[in-house]
């Protein structure tokens, strides 16, 4: 079957209110473009589900976001997300759920495996039980009698991915040393979207990796989207890092309100093709 997409057409499915997971990790293989395409759409009152980057400080910027389940929000080589924190101090998020890393993984693999919840000792010991009063412990019925945190599982309207390489039926293939949890995203969701730098032959792949890259495969997968340079300006290991001299001109404007306007009108008000010309003219 031939799944191929745009970003376009995936976001064109989206409704106010969903709930969305964006894989990668901080600020490495993010599925940038489509982050892009949805701040040019009007969507709003979104829940979102991510190990948070820029795709999650640009639409707190953008007011798209109601609710807000992280583990952390980092641009890694700028360790707080800079628009983000802008969002928190202000208090222009409406709601948020802040994890531990492990509490996340734990709640997308309860969905990826259909489960309501699943026990973990991630967030025991710590404040995120205080701060999200919702959770809940539960008692081992074995002779341990041990206390664990019963994660539930985060379920996902729509998850959007960015892999180096994909085929037109949905397999795809990571080129970078992590693959993060891209599999559990795409498991956990009623529908999912995978960008790629590059649409090969199903045959091409083990000349461009070894077989555990291989991590997503077809039936993970309903749309297919080329997108070279769709991670930017996050690092996508195997095809180019991440573009450190964009990613600090855009954490500056969190400071600075005439400048995020300038930035907006320069790189986020326009075409995602206008927007990679942009990029390749600097």
């Amino acid at each position: 079957m031939d799944k191929r997409t745009t970003e376009a057409e995936a976001v064109a499915e989206l409704r106010d209110g969903m709930t969305i997971g964006f894989g990668g990790w901080g600020s490495r293989r993010k599925p940038m473009s489509i982050v892009r395409e949805i701040l040019r759409s009007p969507l709003r009152d979104l829940t979102v589900v991510s190990y948070g980057g820029p795709d999650v400080g640009l639409l707190c910027k953008f007011g798209k976001v109601k609710r807000l389940v992280y583990g952390f929000v980092s641009l890694d080589s700028i360790p707080l997300e800079p628009h983000f924190r802008r969002a928190r101090q202000e208090g222009s998020i409406p709601e948020v759920r802040e994890l531990d890393e492990g509490m996340l993984q734990w709640g997308l693999y309860a969905a990826a495996i259909r489960l309501p919840f699943l026990p973990t000792r991630a967030g025991l010991g710590t404040d995120v039980m205080e701060i999200n009063p919702e959770l809940k412990l539960v008692t081992s019925p074995y002779e341990d009698g041990e206390s664990l945190v019963a994660m539930p599982a985060l379920e996902l309207d729509v998850a959007f991915i960015h892999q180096n390489r994909a085929d037109m039926h949905g397999n795809g293939q990571y080129l970078g040393p992590d693959f993060y949890f891209d599999d559990l995203y795409c498991m956990a969701a009623k529908k999912r979207f995978m960008t790629c730098e590059k649409i090969i032959d199903t045959k091409d792949f083990l000349s461009e990796g070894s077989l555990h890259t291989l991590r997503i495969n077809r039936t993970m997968v309903d749309g297919v989207i080329e997108a070279p340079g769709g991670a930017h300006f996050t690092e996508c290991p195997g095809d180019y890092g991440r573009d450190e001299k964009f990613q600090s001109e855009y954490a500056a404007t969190a400071k600075d309100d005439e400048a995020w306007e300038a930035f907006r009108a320069e790189y986020l008000d326009l075409p995602e093709a206008d927007y990679q010309k942009k990029v390749a003219a600097r």
